[in-house]
């Protein structure tokens, strides 16, 4: 009997502790918030369009068809190479370098067809192995037959 008390004090402080809990009331959940529309794409830039931005002369080209030393300068026994420098994209174009000499004397004219997709450079030459003339020369570039620009040079 001397631990009824004991047993009963307990047990109306379990029923106490009990009681004086809070009761936790289920709060609703918010639902999650709708994903944001699809965010369509951004096209793809516009390529350029297709220009000449340079001609250069000189008597050797680098592998990607530049001229390796700018010159309007040429002994007899050179080669002469002219580099058209583009920008731009295109499906096809036909580039066409016409050598003259003098008074409009045509030396020479190649075309090149390309598809450019960015920058690029095209390589024309003209050689003689018995030697150029001295004198004034000219080489004239046409981009699909439109005029895109000429440089002037001699052989001395």
């Amino acid at each position: 009997m001397r631990f009824l008390p004991l047993f009963a004090f307990s047990i109306l402080g379990c029923l106490a502790f009990v009681s004086c809990q809070r009761s936790e009331v289920a709060t609703p959940v918010a639902p999650a918030p709708a994903a944001p529309p699809p965010v369509a794409a951004a096209p793809p830039p516009t390529a350029a369009p297709f220009r000449v931005n340079t001609i250069d002369l000189g008597s050797a080209v680098e592998a990607g068809g530049r001229i390796a030393t700018p010159s309007s300068d040429f002994h007899p026994s050179d080669t002469i190479y002219a580099s058209v420098v583009t920008d731009g994209a295109s499906p096809s174009v036909s580039l066409t370098a016409r050598w003259t000499y003098g008074d409009s004397q045509v030396v020479s004219e190649s075309t090149r067809t390309i598809a450019p997709t960015g920058p690029a450079a095209t390589e024309f030459h003209i050689s003689k192995p018995d030697g150029w003339p001295v004198g004034h020369y000219k080489v004239e570039i046409t981009a699909n037959g439109v005029p895109a620009g000429s440089r002037e040079f001699q052989v001395k």
